[in-house]
């Protein structure tokens, strides 16, 4: 896990489900799971995407678990027998599933009568685990160690994640740039990019092409967790780019 006393705090996302990897869901998470965590001060580290297979699920939890401050994984908690994500959890941590009271009373209360298997499997949480909310439908998720686990539902999942957001430890939010250049390609601008990339390491610089009817060009966008230092980076960016040639260069607001 990452240095407590760094000021970086990171995490990374589990995307699990065949669904995604066939390409008959598209995966939305990821970006709204990044928008949540910047606005934390959290840095989204990494991002993987696994099937519906208990080994493949574990050794990638164990890996993202070891390396990052927090997991949040998404998809695999319905009712159905591929949703296997809380069986993995639970071997990763080397723990025994239980039904939880409190998520079979709910259920109990929501549907009436006798639950059926099926639904039953979502009242499954590991031992140790700690429910995380869902305010929009349906069972809760868990936490376990710095694991969160959630839906793979859009909607459901951003529920569940303003009952994460309080439970993390956060850091400096980063705030973000942008640098317009128009009518000159990423060959053009790489080399004072890349100058000005090497002399400010701590920071984040990206290149994103652009084209259309109106013309081309490149947004460059620049990260940074110290809006002053971000501000003397940018104007020394529009300044490299300038002394090279490259006359349309404006700042424009970051998207």
């Amino acid at each position: 896990m990452a240095d407590p006393t760094d000021d970086r705090v990171t995490c990374a996302v589990l995307i699990i489900g065949d669904e995604i990897l066939s390409g008959r869901t598209q995966d939305t998470n990821l970006r709204d799971i990044a928008r949540y965590l910047g606005v934390l001060g959290v840095d989204l580290a990494e991002a993987r995407t696994v099937p519906d297979v208990m080994a493949e699920i574990v050794a990638a939890l164990n890996a993202l678990r070891a390396r990052y401050d927090y997991v949040i994984t998404t998809g695999g908690i319905g009712p159905t027998h591929d949703d296997i994500t809380a069986d993995a959890v639970a071997q990763a941590f080397g723990v025994e599933l239980y039904e939880h009271p409190d998520i079979l009373a709910m259920m109990s209360a929501r549907w009436g009568g006798e639950l059926n298997a099926a639904r039953r499997r979502m009242a499954r949480v590991p031992v140790g685990g700690e429910l995380v909310k869902n305010p929009v439908q349906g069972p809760p998720g868990f936490t376990i160690g710095n694991v969160f686990t959630l839906a793979g539902v859009p909607q459901i999942m951003r529920g569940m994640l303003e009952d994460v957001g309080p439970r993390m430890r956060g850091g400096r939010p980063t705030v973000s740039r942008t640098v317009r250049v128009e009518g000159s390609g990423e060959g053009v601008i790489a080399e004072p990019l890349e100058a000005v990339a090497r002399a400010h390491p701590d920071m984040s610089l990206g290149s994103y092409p652009f084209f259309g009817p109106e013309g081309y060009g490149s947004n460059l966008v620049l990260r940074g967790r110290d809006p002053a230092q971000l501000g003397e980076v940018v104007a020394e960016l529009m300044a490299a780019l300038k002394a090279t040639g490259i006359a349309n260069v404006r700042e424009v607001e970051s998207a």
